[in-house]
């Protein structure tokens, strides 16, 4: 078993409550904290809540900021971080965040990279899912490629569908289709902001409605 040294600074690759989240029960450990943040967020409150905060993204988007695993690698360890812990959304189910921190000799606090490939890609997590016995509900086994094809698809599974970007994207750009006619205009929002996070490809969910919630199921 690989031997990681003990925690003493934990960064939060997050914003918002998310961090704070992460820096409250780090806290409440014994560590010491570190915040990063976009230009946008240089006020946000997160930043005042860690012992330690740093911009990062110089020059990116509010989005693109937080993604920047090459620049929140590097400031850790300029700034000798321990630990980097997800939160959720963002960088959370890329493997190349748990990878590049297992190369710079930093704990990533979540799942292996092999896990997150498996389940990172919402379309192979289904067939792992349909493999290992788990029921699924009726969804596309391979990833949307043309809006002709998404019509003839939603057309077989029954609206309402959800349109989701394959690849992680925290439910960012996830959209519910509730017939034929919106399906165009949904399906160009999905992919506006699949393209804004990176994702590389679009699948369709069979949405159910459950007393007031709408719940969704990768296919």
């Amino acid at each position: 078993m690989k031997k990681t040294k003990p925690i003493q600074k934990l960064l939060a690759a997050n914003r918002s409550e998310i961090a704070i989240r992460i820096f409250r029960a780090a806290n409440e450990l014994g560590l010491r904290t570190v915040a990063i943040y976009s230009q946008e967020d240089r006020l946000a409150l997160h930043r005042f809540k860690a012992d330690e905060a740093y911009q990062i993204g110089a020059g990116k988007g509010p989005v693109e900021a937080y993604l920047d695993i090459p620049g929140i690698i590097a400031l850790a360890k300029e700034k000798d971080v321990d630990a980097i812990h997800p939160g959720y959304g963002f960088l959370s189910e890329n493997p190349a965040l748990a990878r590049a921190c297992d190369k710079a000799r930093i704990t990533f606090i979540g799942p292996s990279p092999e896990l997150l490939e498996l389940l990172g890609d919402k379309t192979a997590a289904r067939r792992l899912a349909a493999s290992a016995g788990v029921p699924v509900l009726p969804g596309t086994e391979k990833p949307v490629k043309s809006t002709s094809e998404a019509h003839k698809i939603a057309q077989e599974i029954g609206y309402p569908v959800i349109v989701k970007a394959a690849m992680g994207g925290g439910g960012r750009g996830m959209r519910v289709v509730h017939d034929a006619a919106q399906l165009d205009a949904l399906l160009e929002e999905a992919q506006a902001k699949r393209d804004l996070l990176s994702a590389m490809r679009l699948s369709f969910w069979k949405s159910t409605c459950l007393g007031r919630g709408i719940w969704k199921f990768k296919s």
